[in-house]
């Protein structure tokens, strides 16, 4: 089966919300969809000139201080309609998990390595760390419940991103724990 361009629908669904210049839409990845989607600047321009050939979007030049042009994307109908179909479109496979630390642990030998203590712990940390960072965008973002409801699927995704990293940080502690019992 082909890949789909992820990045195409991204751009699209980010265009659905307000029209952005390629600066507004790069600061979203950021942001916002950085949380779950990375994407860079040499990517995205790119991109956006493809969409714009095949039709999916157009965009305004907008002057800003003296003389300083922006290009200000929105979508066409076209772009609408293809971004209602990927969104309707049922998600048949899981996607596949790339994490350098599981596959670490999974050439690990035997339970009293000395480096396998240091680098549960460096996780736990760095995913604690993600997701207090998580609960204070969700805090910011959704003070209240109008808030949560009018991008409520922006809430689910981060809700389920402060779940799976409560779960993996709750993991690795009680591996940490498991462990000091070996040692």
């Amino acid at each position: 089966m082909a890949r789909k361009n992820m990045l195409r629908y991204i751009l699209l669904g980010l265009l659905s919300k307000k029209n952005m210049s390629g600066y507004e839409l790069n600061q979203s990845f950021k942001n916002e969809i950085g949380e779950f989607w990375q994407a860079k600047h040499s990517q995205i321009y790119p991109e956006l000139a493809k969409m714009q050939e095949r039709g999916l979007i157009q965009h305004e030049v907008e002057i800003t201080g003296m003389k300083l042009e922006k290009k200000v994307y929105q979508l066409t109908d076209e772009g609408r309609v293809l971004l209602d179909e990927w969104i309707r479109t049922p998600i048949d496979e899981l996607p596949v998990n790339r994490d350098e630390f599981v596959l670490k642990l999974y050439f690990v030998k035997e339970v009293n390595d000395p480096t396998l203590m240091e680098i549960i712990e460096q996780q736990r940390d760095l995913h604690e760390e993600k997701r207090e960072h998580l609960l204070a965008r969700k805090a910011m973002i959704f003070p209240t419940e109008k808030d949560k409801e009018k991008n409520y699927g922006h809430y689910l995704i981060l809700s389920h991103a402060i779940n799976r990293e409560t779960e993996y940080t709750n993991w690795l502690t009680e591996v940490i724990e498991e462990q000091k019992k070996h040692h």
